[in-house]
């Protein structure tokens, strides 16, 4: 007689592996999929989206007890769905595993003190049933908050409020830059850059059409690259067929740009995504670091969006700017700083005072707590607005210094009393700004937009704006002997003979500067700077010189061999050769002696006139 065969009767609940919850077999699958659905809602996005996130290890501890999760409006919620991501999370980060894990693993030696008994780790190793809501099986209730038990002092810290919640002048007490934590997001946030991203644009069609070229963002620190690129790359990944990587060319090297498009050449080839890349100070790499790109972007496997500061025309390969378009970001304007800043206060929840307005004339505020009420004067904000120099992220940053040393040196309130108020001023902010607003790199491209300037307000005999531009280079940190250097070529150049003594006045100048230095030295440079631009000009020797050197290059053939007679004859056969033969020495004669100079074929040739044929 044959052995029958048992089949094993199915368990009255299966454990959901996520939440840890008791089911019913046949509905488990159902639960699963949903489970799943909202655990992967809650995990938080990350910048590049081509890696899958990360699985985290399940908790062999005891469970601990339950934790009521509050809203933003401090409403308890039913249920555990929100204690269920922080012990059994399939869908975390990496960042997220270890701050989670670092509370809620105790030490080797703590684990050995806080072993459960026996029976409860058999309870641990069956599953507990847990409830949600949603998951809520017939026959069952609701469980009550308020019967929960209180959660031990270390696991609240895992329970996170809403950002709604918090309230907007926290910003101040953290160590993040105001200018990052008020990026814009999106367009209608952007400010400033109307004429490259404004209505009707080319970049705002193409914007919008989800399809991106190869960019080179050329403008001045603080006007919106980085966050122009950001922008860019969070309108194209709302398809998701776009992932996005940022490398910095400070601390990337050849090998990492490689990697990123070896990522991007499999991302495109499996999953149909492109790529796109941003170069932060892409004028940091060199000519083969930045050949790393050429067949890559031609063939578009990235699309490349680059922002330098630095003129591209002279850092910028030309071979990969062939491949690019060029969009130069201007400085920003007064108003599109004053709106930055307006945006900025609103968000911080920081009161305007407009003229004559005083704190204490106005309504009492409601009271939030023991932090005082800020106000600032709304001169303070066109204050920054005009000596940030168009830098949104110094103005923003000077903005933050300023209210957190008025906010940190505010006096405490007494017991039982309403806070106090702050007032930020005019005079704070100067402080909070301290910098230098005028934007001049001594290496770059504003090096050489300001001396062309000086030279061409002096060719004017413009003084004033001779004046202007000679300032601007020395107050922004110009090399006092460049300038001097450029004065005596402008007085032979421009001056010329028009004023003989141009020449010796630029000599001395620069003499003087090597001599005493900055900043002794500015009044030397100015003093020659307003003779030179009232002195008369002559470029007739500059221009003769320049037709000599035309001549020269133009000419057709063998250059013509000095005439025998202008020859010095040193030796007897250069005298039997003819050397010095019929020349007319001119002490000797009354008046000039009539010969020729020139060449033969030069004869006649006049080159303070003539003029180089094609």
């Amino acid at each position: 007689m044959e052995d029958e065969v048992t089949v094993p009767p199915l368990p009255e609940s299966v454990q959901c592996p996520v939440c840890s919850k008791g089911f019913k077999p046949s509905k488990i699958n159902a639960h699963l999929d949903r489970c799943l659905k909202d655990d992967d809602d809650r995990c938080p996005s990350t910048m590049d989206e081509g890696r899958p996130p990360l699985k985290k290890p399940r908790v062999t501890t005891a469970s601990p007890p339950p934790v009521p999760v509050s809203t933003a409006n401090g409403t308890p919620t039913r249920g555990l769905r929100g204690t269920s991501s922080t012990v059994f999370s399939l869908f975390q980060n990496k960042k997220h595993n270890v701050s989670v894990q670092g509370e809620r693993s105790p030490p080797f030696s703590e684990k050995q003190q806080q072993q459960p008994p026996a029976s409860s780790s058999s309870a641990v190793s069956r599953g507990v049933k847990r409830t949600a809501p949603g998951d809520i099986e017939p026959g069952q209730t609701d469980p009550d908050p308020t019967m929960l038990p209180s959660p031990p002092s270390s696991q609240l810290t895992l329970v996170k409020t809403s950002t709604e919640a918090v309230p907007s002048r926290t910003f101040l007490t953290t160590d993040k830059p105001l200018a990052e934590t008020l990026r814009p997001k999106t367009l209608e946030e952007y400010f400033g850059q109307n004429k490259v991203v404004g209505e009707h644009t080319l970049l705002r069609s193409l914007l919008e059409s989800q399809d991106i070229p190869s960019l080179i963002l050329w403008g001045p620190p603080g006007c919106g690259k980085t966050t122009l690129a950001h922008i860019i790359a969070s309108k194209s990944k709302q398809k998701g067929t776009v992932r996005f990587v940022k490398l910095s060319a400070t601390s990337a090297s050849t090998s990492d740009v490689r990697e990123v498009i070896k990522q991007a050449q499999n991302e495109l080839r499996l999953f149909k995504r492109r790529t796109i890349m941003f170069i932060d100070e892409i004028h940091r790499f060199n000519k083969s670091q930045q050949d790393t790109f050429l067949p890559h972007v031609e063939c578009g496997t990235v699309t490349l969006i680059g922002a330098t500061t630095e003129n591209p025309s002279f850092q910028v390969n030309s071979a990969l700017l062939s491949r690019c378009r060029v969009l130069v970001l201007e400085k920003l304007s007064v108003e599109a700083m004053g709106a930055i800043l307006q945006r900025a206060v609103v968000s911080l929840g920081v009161h305007v005072l407009g003229d004559g307005e005083q704190a204490e004339d106005l309504e009492e505020p409601p009271d939030d707590g023991a932090q005082p009420q800020v106000y600032i004067e709304q001169r303070a904000l066109d204050t920054v607005a005009h000596l940030c120099d168009g830098d949104a992220r110094a103005g923003l940053n000077g903005l933050q210094m300023a209210l957190q040393a008025r906010v940190a040196g505010a006096p405490p309130g007494r017991a039982g009393a309403p806070p106090g108020r702050v007032v930020v001023q005019e005079k704070h902010v100067k402080e909070g700004l301290q910098r230098s607003h005028i934007l001049y790199d001594k290496a770059g491209e504003e090096h050489f937009n300001c001396i062309s300037a000086l030279h061409k307000s002096m060719r004017g005999s413009h003084e004033n704006a001779s004046l202007y531009w000679l300032a601007r280079m020395l107050e922004g940190g110009e090399d006092p002997l460049y300038v001097a250097r450029r004065l005596v070529r402008f007085a032979s150049e421009d001056v010329g003979l028009a004023d003989p003594l141009a020449l010796p006045q630029a000599v001395s100048a620069y003499q003087a500067c090597h001599f005493i230095g900055m900043p002794e030295c500015e009044v030397i440079l100015a003093q020659c700077t307003v003779y030179l631009a009232r002195a008369p000009k002559s470029v007739e020797v500059y221009k003769a010189y320049s037709n000599v050197k035309a001549s020269l290059r133009t000419h057709k053939g063998p250059l013509p061999s000095v005439p025998l007679h202008l020859r010095n004859a040193s030796t007897k056969l250069m005298k039997e050769l003819g050397y010095a033969k019929g020349y007319k020495y001119n002490p000797a004669f009354s008046s000039p002696a009539e010969q020729e100079y020139l060449p033969e074929e030069l004869r006649g040739v006049d080159f303070f006139t003539w003029t180089p044929s094609e």
